[in-house]
This record gives structure tokens, sequence and C-alpha cells, in this order.
């Protein structure tokens, strides 16, 4: 049995008529880029994540960038963030002309350790970023509280955590702003490419707002100097059908992360994740922990059953990145875990059959045994 990384074309076949209508809509209406399709989607997803605003954006890159802009980070700045997400987390920071300054995570959760935030606040912090990392929100009462004491704003990277819960308040509606990514693959994903801002705070919405439009307040008026990073209607318009998918959607992958736990609990060389008392994970990866990762991906690979990792070189140890002057060992939990993350195969419509299938050869490969995971 073949068993998929991904598979977006069963989603797109449960919703196909939907799609159709709403893009034709669309192509009647010719409002393609921004316009009411956008302007629709922002004001659901505000709703769903419980914030006053959302803005429609290019991409979640764009969303990180404008939102740090906005809240006026620039050149000499530092922003706190973790070494173990994708590298758009810290290209944002550096396309505000600021240095990321990388704080390790904690070993449970992989998210940031908020044991260890305050060591690396300087008087030259303007922004702390926690990344909500594979579905799970970082733990963000202490988080926020130590923001709070130093007056520096809380920017969370919330690209993977759709609709993720932290005692029961959604992501991108605890700290100023929260920032979405609706690449394709995402738990909410758009035909292409397409991101989002939220927050409660007026006019940091608007001045996101202009920032996006070429720095606009209305057309041909530039208040500022902006870039142009808007949303195009017909993605405003897919989110619009698949946003009423989304709580099913995350109950399914959830269901499916109970049973990769119940079929592989008793395997010994497996970490399994685990989910936080204060969080609602929605599993967008299901990522698991081996030493011998490698050839295990491979040989999964040999049986048909198509594994990701995400991800195997850590920020602070890119090229990009390596004016840092941050070696190995400057980060360990996140340096292990990068050997270490396994991601399994993981959508909503994934059968049981599929999840046994893997398990099973999963089981094998890893070498069986029992024991906590």
């Amino acid at each position: 049995m073949k068993v998929p990384f991904l598979n977006l074309q069963a989603q797109y076949n449960a919703i196909a008529e939907e799609v159709a209508h709403s893009l034709h809509e669309v192509l009647a209406s010719c409002a393609f880029s921004g316009g009411p399709f956008v302007e629709k989607f922002e004001e659901e997803f505000a709703r769903f994540c419980g914030c006053r605003e959302a803005i429609g954006v290019g991409n979640g890159t764009d969303a990180l960038w404008l939102a740090l802009a906005a809240l006026g980070v620039g050149g000499g700045d530092e922003v706190v963030t973790v070494p173990n997400s994708f590298i758009a987390t810290a290209e944002a920071i550096s396309l505000c002309g600021a240095t990321p300054v990388f704080v390790d995570v904690d070993e449970v959760s992989y998210t940031m350790d908020p044991a260890l935030l305050e060591g690396a606040i300087t008087p030259r912090t303007k922004a702390i970023i926690p990344v909500h990392l594979f579905g799970q929100m970082a733990d963000m009462d202490p988080i926020m509280e130590i923001a709070a004491r130093h007056g520096i704003p809380v920017v969370e990277d919330a690209c993977q955590a759709h609709g993720a819960q932290y005692k029961g308040r959604r992501a991108g509606s605890i700290g100023a702003a929260g920032c979405f990514s609706f690449y394709p693959g995402k738990n909410l994903g758009a035909y292409g490419e397409a991101g989002c801002v939220t927050t409660s705070d007026p006019l940091l919405a608007a001045k996101i707002r202009m920032i996006r439009d070429h720095g606009q307040s209305r057309k041909y008026h530039h208040e500022l100097v902006g870039v142009n990073a808007r949303m195009d209607g017909i993605q405003g318009a897919v989110l619009s059908v698949k946003l009423k998918y989304l709580p099913a959607w995350n109950e399914a992958r959830a269901r499916h992360a109970a049973s990769y736990r119940e079929l592989l609990g008793r395997v010994s060389s497996l970490l399994l994740p685990t989910e936080m008392p204060y969080a609602r994970h929605v599993y967008h990866v299901y990522a698991v922990r081996h030493p011998g990762r490698d050839p295990l991906l491979e040989a999964l690979g040999v049986q048909g059953i198509s594994c990701g990792v995400h991800y195997p070189v850590p920020i602070h140890l890119q090229t990009a990145y390596a004016s840092l002057g941050l070696g190995e060992g400057s980060f360990p939990v996140a340096e292990r875990c990068a050997r270490e993350y396994l991601s399994l195969p993981m959508f909503p419509e994934l059968t049981p059959e599929q999840i046994a299938h893997v398990a099973e050869a999963l089981t094998i490969l890893a070498g069986g045994g029992t024991g906590a995971a």
C-alpha cells in the first residue's frame, strides 16, 4: 500500500463544486486584487480567531514581515525567536533590517522555552516571536508576562496553527499580532500563495493595511513607504469556502494523531508528540523522533510510505545566517530535534487502513520493543 505524505486532491474532490462556484463568482465580478472576496474572508477569519481584525496578505512571510514593520522594528533592532522553525520566521526579521536572536526550545512541546526568554532580551529587543510549531501553541502566559514586564510586543508565528488553542484562546488572538500562512499544504490552505495578520489593535491593523498596499491611506495618497503584499480575490474566495470545514478537518487530524499514539505508543525507540495540558494541538505535522531518522526515512520510502523532515537544519546553522557566528551546540535541544524529527503522513482524509500500514511498517523498521514513548 502506498501512503502519501499529503493528499490535496482528496480534499479538493470533497469541495470541488463549492470551489467552482466561488471561483465563478470571482471571475464574473473581475475582483482579482483585494476587493469583496478578500474582505469577506478577513471578517470570517477574524471572527474564527477571536480577533477584531484580520488583514489578508500575499503569504506567511509577508504576514510576519508586515507585522514587525508596523510595530516599528527596524535597523539595529533585535527580535527574539526560536531556531527550529521554517526560515521565514527569521527572514521577516532580517527584511526589517533587524537581527534574529534565538532561544532554545522546550524538549517536550518543541516551542519556545519561557525559562530562557528573559536571558535573551537586551535594550535592543523590539519584539518576541514564539512559533506555534507543528500545530501546537507555545506556552503563552509566561511569554506574555515577560514581554509585558519589558514593554515588548509579542507576534505569534501561527503559520502552522490554524485553529490551535491555548487555554481556550485561539492562535493569533493573544499577542499584539498573529501571523498565518495559507500555503496549500497548511490546515487551511489556499490554491496558491496567501497569508494573514490578525490583531485586536485597530491602529496596528490600519498600518498593516497601508503597508501591504504601497503605503496608501487612499488611492494615490501614500503615507508610508510600503510594498505590494495584497491577497488576491481568488484566494480569498477559496479560503472562505474552506474555512467552514477547518474545525472538522482539525478534528480528523486529532483522531489520526490518537490512532498513531495508540499503535506506536509501545515502540520504545520512537518519541511521539505530546499535547501539552494547556493546548489543543491541530497536528499540522505529526513529527515523531528517532535517533536513526535518515535510514528509517529511506526504508519507509522503499515501502511506498512518504514521510518528511521538518526541519533538518536549524536556522542558526543555515549558511544564510552564518554571520551570526552561532555554531553547533548553541541550541542543543533544537539541534537534537532537527537530527531526529520524522514527519509521518498527516491529512484529514487519511484512512484507518493507511494509518495502520504506516504504524506496522514503522514498528518493524524502528525495532519494535515496548515501553513508554
